[in-house]
C-alpha cells in the first residue's frame, strides 16, 4: 500500500521544484514505509511513498513506460488491483512487454493500451495518478467505492494538486488550512456528501471517478454507477451465488508477498472472511491464517449491554479462532493506552481533521499499530452491513419511513445526541450557522433522487433499496476513510472482501424480503456462510466496534475537558459552549454514557487540531 502526490502546473517548469514536491510527497511517509521516490519533468511533478506488498523488489514508482529511449507515461498508484494477473495476460497479447511481475506494472500498461476507460477494467481498490507525457495530460482515478482515498486543489491559473491525504496538500504553499461552513459540515456529518473535503481549498475525486487534466481544463468522468436490473435468481441460487462470490474473492484477495492476516471480531461478517481464508491457506499452503480480536481490560467480564451492544467480541472471536484453527491474538487496551496524548495526537494527524467516534478511533489506530507488528495487509468485514442489510436503523419503522437518512434520524432519537453526535459541546452561535439539519435535508433528497430502482417494486422494496443506495454512497464512505486512515498510519493494508463491486452489484438489486427472508438481518450471508461458523456466532445480534466501559476513562476526560474550560489562550474557547461543558462536568463519570463521551471527546479534538494545524475557521 503506498501515498501518492503530485503537481501539475502549464505556465512554468516544474523541475526546479523538486524542494516542495518532496515535503508534499514527505508527508505520507507512514503511508509507504518502505520506499520513497518522485519524478519531475517540465510540467509535471509526481512522489510517491511505497509498503511492498507485491513483487517486493521490483515494483518501485513512480513507474515509468518507455518506447524507443523515450518517456511515453509516468505512474504513481496506491492500492491493489486484484485481476492484475488476467489484464496482464491480455496486455501481453496485445503485444505489451513486462519487466516486473508487480500490478503497478499492469495499471500502467493498461492505461497505454485502454486510456482513461482502463478504470472499468481494473477490478480492486485503487487511487492513482498517470502522467502522459506524449498528450501532456494528468489522469486521476478511484476505485468504485473510495476504498482508496484521493484529494485534489485546483488553483488560479490552472493548476492542479493530488495526495492521498489532505496533509500532502497543505504542505504545498499554496494551499491554507482554511474551514469554512461546508468544511464544518463535513467535519460534523455521519453522511458525507461525494467530492467534499473538509479544507475549504480542495476536494476529494468520488468513487467510481475520474478526471482528466489537460491544457483546455478538467473534466470529470464517472465510470462506474450502481444500476437497477431484475433479480432473476430464486432465493436458494442467489445464497449460492454469494457463497461462490465470496469464496473467489477471498482467494484473490490472499495474494501478497507479505504476512496477511484477518481482523476478527467474532461477529458473522469478520467470521465469516476468516473461515473461508483459513480454508484457502490451508488448503493451498498447508498454512494457518492468523487472526486478531481487539478487546479492553476486564470488558469480557464486566460488560454491560447498551443500546447498541449486546455481547462482548472476545469470546466469540476467541470461538471461532479455535474452529478455524487459526493462530489467534488478543491485543488488550487500557484507559491509559486511550488516553494517551501522543496516542490521541497521532490519531488526529492520521484524519486531518477530527471525528465524532471518540475512542472508537483511537482502539482502531492502536489495532493496527499491533496487527502491523506482525502482518503487513489484513482481511476485514467492513461492507457487510451495508450489502447485506445488518443495521438496526433498516428494521425500524420509525427510521426507516422518514423523509431523512435513516442512520441520522435514528441519532435524533437518542437521548445523549444534543445537538447531533459530537456537537453538543459547541457554541450555538455556530451550530446555527453550520445548520446540520438544513445540510442533512438538501443532501439526503439529492441523494435519495440519485437511487436506480426496479420496476414495478412494491413501496417496501422501493425505500429499502433506497436505504440500500444511501448507505453505501453517504455513510460507508466515512467507515472506509477512517479504516484506511487509521491503518495506513502503520503502513497496514487493509482489503474488503465485501466491497467487491460484483457482490455489491448483485446484493443491491436482490429483494429485501430475500436478504430477511428467515425474519432476521443479514439472512443471506448467514445461509452463505453457515456450515463454516459456530452456531453461537450465526445466531450472535451484530455488535459494532467496542468502546471501554471503564469509567476511569470517562475521568480523565472529564479532567482534559476542565483544563480546556479554564484555559483562556485555547483555540477551541471561542467555539466552547461553556455552560454545556460545566454541565457536562457535573455528571458522575460512573455513569460513562458512551454517546456523552463523544461530545467531549469531539471538543478535544478540535482544539487539538486548531492548535497543530493552524486552522483558520471561516464561518
Amino acid at each position: 500500500m503506498c501515498g501518492i502526490a503530485g503537481w501539475v502546473d502549464f505556465e512554468r517548469d516544474l523541475t526546479s521544484e523538486r524542494t516542495v514536491l518532496e515535503a508534499m510527497t514527505r508527508t505520507l511517509a507512514n503511508r509507504g514505509v518502505d520506499d520513497r521516490g518522485v519524478w519531475l519533468s517540465g510540467h509535471a511533478a509526481l512522489g510517491h511513498t511505497r509498503t511492498a506488498i507485491i513483487d517486493i523488489a521490483d515494483g518501485t514508482q513512480p513507474f515509468v513506460a518507455e518506447e524507443d529511449g523515450a518517456v511515453r507515461a509516468v505512474l504513481v498508484y496506491n492500492g491493489e488491483v486484484y485481476n492484475f494477473k488476467q489484464l496482464r495476460s491480455e496486455l501481453e497479447a496485445r503485444g505489451h512487454r513486462f519487466r516486473t511481475r508487480s500490478d503497478s506494472e499492469v495499471v500502467l500498461r493498461s492505461y497505454l493500451e485502454w486510456g482513461a476507460d482502463c478504470a472499468q477494467r481494473l477490478e480492486g481498490i485503487f487511487a492513482f495518478a498517470v502522467w502522459d507525457v506524449r498528450s501532456q495530460e494528468l489522469l486521476l482515478v478511484r476505485d468504485r467505492l473510495g476504498v482508496k482515498p484521493l484529494f485534489f486543489a485546483q488553483l488560479p491559473g490552472g493548476e492542479l494538486l493530488f495526495g492521498s491525504e489532505p496533509k500532502a496538500l497543505l504542505a504545498h504553499p499554496a494551499v491554507s488550512p482554511v474551514v469554512d461552513a461546508d468544511g464544518l459540515r463535513e467535519m460534523f456529518a455521519v453522511a458525507k456528501k461525494p467530492g467534499q473535503a473538509v479544507f475549504r481549498d480542495m476536494r476529494e475525486l468520488p468513487p467510481g471517478h475520474s478526471l482528466t487534466l489537460s491544457r483546455t481544463g478538467t473534466v470529470r468522468r464517472r465510470y462506474w454507477a450502481l444500476t437497477a436490473r431484475e433479480h432473476t435468481d430464486d432465493l436458494k441460487a442467489t445464497v449460492g451465488t454469494v457463497r461462490e462470490l465470496l469464496d473467489d474473492i477471498v482467494l484473490r484477495e490472499l495474494v501478497a508477498d507479505v504476512p496477511l492476516c484477518s481482523a476478527l471480531s467474532g461477529g458473522v461478517d469478520s467470521s465469516g472472511i476468516t473461515a473461508l481464508a483459513a480454508r484457502w491457506r490451508w488448503r493451498l499452503e498447508g498454512q494457518r491464517i492468523r487472526t486478531f480480536v481487539t478487546t479492553f481490560d476486564e470488558y469480557a467480564e464486566k460488560f454491560r449491554p447498551d443500546d447498541v451492544r449486546f455481547s462482548p467480541d472476545e469470546p466469540f472471536a476467541i470461538e471461532v479462532a479455535e474452529h478455524v484453527k487459526s493462530d489467534h491474538i488478543n491485543i488488550r487496551l487500557s484507559p491509559k493506552d486511550l488516553m494517551d496524548p501522543e496516542t490521541r495526537l497521532k490519531v488526529l494527524l492520521a484524519q486531518d481533521a477530527p471525528t465524532t467516534l471518540g475512542d472508537m478511533d483511537t482502539s482502531n489506530y492502536l489495532t493496527s499499530q499491533e496487527i502491523r507488528t506482525h502482518s503487513t495487509v489484513a482481511l476485514v468485514g467492513e461492507v457487510a452491513d451495508e450489502i447485506f442489510g445488518g443495521y438496526n436503523w433498516m428494521f425500524n419503522p420509525d427510521t426507516v419511513n422518514t423523509k431523512a437518512f435513516p442512520w441520522v434520524a435514528h441519532e435524533a432519537l437518542q437521548p445523549s445526541s444534543l445537538n447531533g453526535q459530537g456537537r453538543g459541546l459547541f457554541d450555538l452561535g455556530l451550530l446555527e450557522r453550520v445548520d446540520m439539519a438544513g445540510y442533512y435535508n438538501e443532501t439526503y433528497h439529492e441523494a435519495a433522487a440519485e437511487a436506480p430502482h426496479q420496476e414495478d417494486e412494491s413501496p417496501e422494496e422501493r425505500r429499502m433499496r433506497e436505504i440500500g443506495y444511501l448507505t453505501l454512497t453517504r455513510w460507508l464512505p466515512m467507515l472506509l476513510d477512517r479504516g484506511d486512515r487509521l491503518s495506513m498510519a502503520h503502513g497496514l493494508e487493509l482489503r474488503v472482501p465485501y466491497g467487491d463491486h460484483r457482490l455489491v452489484e448483485y446484493l443491491y438489486n436482490t429483494p429485501w424480503s430475500f436478504k430477511t427472508f428467515d425474519g432476521r438481518e443479514k439472512s443471506i450471508l448467514r445461509a452463505a456462510v453457515g456450515e463454516l461458523l459456530p452456531k453461537s456466532v450465526l445466531e450472535r445480534k451484530k455488535s459494532p466496534w467496542p468502546v471501554t466501559q471503564d469509567p476511569e476513562y470517562l475521568r480523565m476526560l472529564h479532567s482534559e475537558l476542565s483544563a480546556l474550560l479554564n484555559d483562556r489562550n485555547a483555540p477551541m474557547q471561542p467555539f466552547l459552549n461553556h455552560d454545556a461543558a460545566r454541565q457536562m462536568l457535573a455528571q458522575p463519570a460512573e455513569s460513562n454514557d458512551w454517546p456523552i463521551r463523544m461530545h467531549i471527546e469531539t471538543a478535544l479534538q478540535f482544539n487539538a487540531w486548531l492548535t497543530h494545524y493552524q486552522v483558520q475557521i471561516d464561518v
